[in-house]
């Protein structure tokens, strides 16, 4: 399965129309911890390997994500391929017998809207970076990226999104990291 996703910066204005706009699915608190292959350099191939750790409702689910290297110079579109765990911290012991190691834990609230049959809009509030909005549909094939890619920043940029960013959420993160790392 490919997901095609545009994400881009948002404020209070932006959130507020989506809600005014679309309806709930739901609220989620998201903790993802992201790995590092022991013999592959994910930053250098765009890959990536995490365990989210999704609340809603009083529920959990866990679930390990393998992401692909973009596809789309637009959007973060990529192969994805999910797992669902029923004990994460025996997953995570695995993968960090095998040599994994874990590279940093991204913690968001998380409010997902219906927008059409197949795409979803998710408003996030993520520790340390900010305010985000992502707007996701899922393909079988690479044929139909560049029209939905289309689509879906139309729709944004329809909510007041001027900014959009394809960079993950791990990768700003880091590089925040490494900025306020060579600063002090």
């Amino acid at each position: 399965m490919i997901e095609i996703e545009v994400k881009g910066y948002a404020d209070d204005e932006v959130f507020e129309r989506v809600r005014e706009n679309f309806k709930l699915i739901r609220r989620e608190y998201h903790e993802d911890t992201y790995f590092q292959h022991p013999c592959r350099d994910f930053a250098k191939t765009d890959e990536a390997l995490r365990i989210r750790i999704r609340r809603f409702n009083g529920h959990f689910e866990a679930i390990m994500t393998y992401k692909g290297p973009k596809i789309d110079p637009n959007s973060k579109t990529r192969k994805e391929i999910e797992v669902p765990l029923s004990d994460p911290d025996k997953h995570t012991e695995i993968l960090e017998s095998l040599g994994f190691k874990e590279v940093l834990i991204v913690e968001k609230t998380r409010e997902k809207y219906y927008v059409d049959k197949g795409i979803v809009i998710a408003l996030d509030e993520v520790e340390g970076l900010g305010k985000f909005i992502e707007i996701e549909a899922l393909a079988e094939s690479e044929e139909v990226v560049e029209e939905t890619v289309r689509v879906l920043r139309k729709i944004l940029a329809s909510l007041g999104v001027k900014k959009f960013e394809r960079r993950s959420y791990l990768e700003l993160m880091l590089e925040k990291e490494v900025g306020h790392g060579e600063a002090g």
